[in-house]
């Protein structure tokens, strides 16, 4: 009778591939909570401690590390290591469902301890991904959920085929190394070497401009673009990959449902609303010129309203968590339509690269103000409660666009937007000029202080009644006196948000 054993941290999808399993007759073996869950939903199964008859230790530090399990899954299927194991008692293993502790998830959390860190970082779980990756000619290794229904299908009509199982091999190989990266990462500062490890996993038909080759790499050999996947239209662009990517990781700033439009790297409309089906409107209302063209992320899935409201405006890509039936359907008809379904709203990994002449630069990712930001009210009058609900979100907003950022916005939507402009009052001349009447009544968000009051006379020319910057300038008192002299209530962040 095959054995499989079991020991996930993530345990979506397990039951239904246990069950699966346990039909096909195989002996199932888990650890700890993974044990539980099958126990409780009526399945026979062994704890480890039960079938190693050595008891998990050190608080679960220890758990699957005995030569009973390790033994079993390295062993070949020749007469020499079966009669080994049978002298010791034990037998083959022939699967293993792993995933790890989340360690890059926990010290993504603000203010993680360095020991929290540490009890995060998985050893059995990497030890049972190596060990079956190793033995791929006869153990199968499923260390992602999403491969539950495809393994078992296989199982279902026979067996597992030795492609899928170098397949998964291979994807066990890579997800350990990028764990191990992450940790040395987290550990080693900046002072040791940085490796890196890519796989190729789309060739595209070329790159910024036609005479330019690209490649996309991931860090999972089995990954598709941004960790998602492609459901309708050609195959994406070295510039739909970058536009998607910034419109993403805008769209999951927020926590309402919400919607960013991008068109060459910059945002040209965001908004948030009860719905999608009414943020859309008011971010495509911020540039509606722009957006032709554009791609837009959302972080709820798209739905059917949402697809009817696109009408006949031409967009190259759309990036959400889901595509409703209805959506699907909709969206169906417009064939250069690209969809991508994203898998979470997490944004990793937790830094980012670029290349430079002869070398890298790296950084750890803008994910907003630091914990414990406190913003201070420095003007004369107190921004009304409708002005905080606007500054806060034009301020996540001007996360995103390129600096010298400059946003106006009205409720929870951009109005005009203005960046990448060499000086800052420009920027507001361009933001104020596509906000037109809509500027009145506005507030106003500045990724970096005011260098002058020039802004700030340009804002209140526009009608803006609130803003927020940084601060920080020695000038600060000239700005600020600016905003008292015309009413407008100015917040100062104490953190600045650059993007070059």
């Amino acid at each position: 009778m095959p054995k499989a054993i079991l020991s996930v941290h993530d345990k979506s999808g397990l039951l239904e591939f246990a069950q699966g399993l346990a039909a096909l007759k195989w002996t199932l073996i888990a650890s700890g909570g993974t044990a539980r869950l099958l126990h409780e939903n009526g399945l026979a199964v062994t704890e480890v401690a039960d079938y190693t008859h050595s008891p998990e230790i050190l608080g679960g530090r220890v758990k699957t590390l005995h030569p009973a399990i390790h033994g079993g899954l390295l062993a070949r299927p020749t007469p020499a290591d079966q009669q080994e194991l049978g002298k010791l008692g034990w037998d083959y293993i022939d699967l293993v469902a792993v995933n790890l502790y989340p360690f890059e998830e926990t010290i993504a959390k603000p203010g993680v301890t360095e020991e929290e860190a540490i009890e995060n970082i998985d050893i059995g779980g990497v030890t049972l991904i190596r060990a079956a990756a190793k033995n791929q000619a006869r153990v199968t290794l499923v260390c992602d959920p999403a491969d539950y229904p495809a393994v078992l299908a296989e199982l279902q009509s026979g067996a597992v085929s030795g492609t899928t199982r170098k397949r998964l091999a291979l994807k066990g190989f890579a997800h350990t190394a990028h764990y191990d990266a992450a940790i040395s990462a987290y550990f080693s500062g900046v002072d040791q070497p940085l490796s890196l490890n890519f796989y190729p996993i789309s060739s595209l038909r070329y790159g910024e401009n036609p005479h330019q080759q690209a490649t996309l790499y991931a860090y999972d050999p089995q990954s598709g673009a941004l960790g998602g996947k492609v459901l309708q239209g050609k195959a994406l662009s070295y510039n739909n990959i970058l536009d998607l990517d910034a419109a993403w990781k805008c769209a999951v700033m927020y926590e309402r449902p919400s919607v960013c439009i991008v068109k060459h790297l910059s945002p040209c409309g965001v908004a948030s609303g009860d719905s999608l089906a009414s943020a859309y409107p008011l971010a495509l209302a911020s540039d509606p010129i722009s957006a032709f063209g554009g791609v837009i992320a959302t972080n709820r899935p798209f739905d059917g309203v949402t697809a009817a409201l696109l009408g006949d405006l031409f967009v190259e890509c759309i990036a959400a968590p889901g595509f409703t039936d209805e959506a699907l359907e909709i969206l169906g008809k417009k064939k250069n339509l690209r969809l991508v379904w994203m898998p979470d709203t997490q944004v990793r990994p937790l830094y980012e690269l670029r290349s430079v002449n002869q070398g890298l630069l790296r950084q750890t990712l803008d994910t907003g103000d630091p914990a414990g930001t406190e913003w201070k009210v420095a003007s004369q009058r107190q921004p009304t409660e409708k002005e905080w609900q606007s500054l806060r979100f034009a301020w996540k907003a001007c996360q995103h666009v390129k600096s010298n950022a400059i946003v106006f916005a009205q409720g929870e939507a951009t109005v005009g937007i203005g960046g990448g402009q060499p000086n800052r009052v420009d920027c507001v001349r361009i933001a104020a000029q596509r906000a037109g009447a809509k500027a009145q009544g506005a507030v106003m968000a500045s990724d970096a202080f005011f260098p002058f009051p020039d802004s700030v006379e340009e804002a209140a020319k526009a009608g803006i009644t609130a803003i927020i910057h940084p601060g920080g300038s020695v000038r600060d008192v000239e700005s600020l006196a600016a905003a008292d002299a015309h009413g407008i209530a100015m917040v100062l962040s104490g953190v600045r948000h650059f993007r070059h």
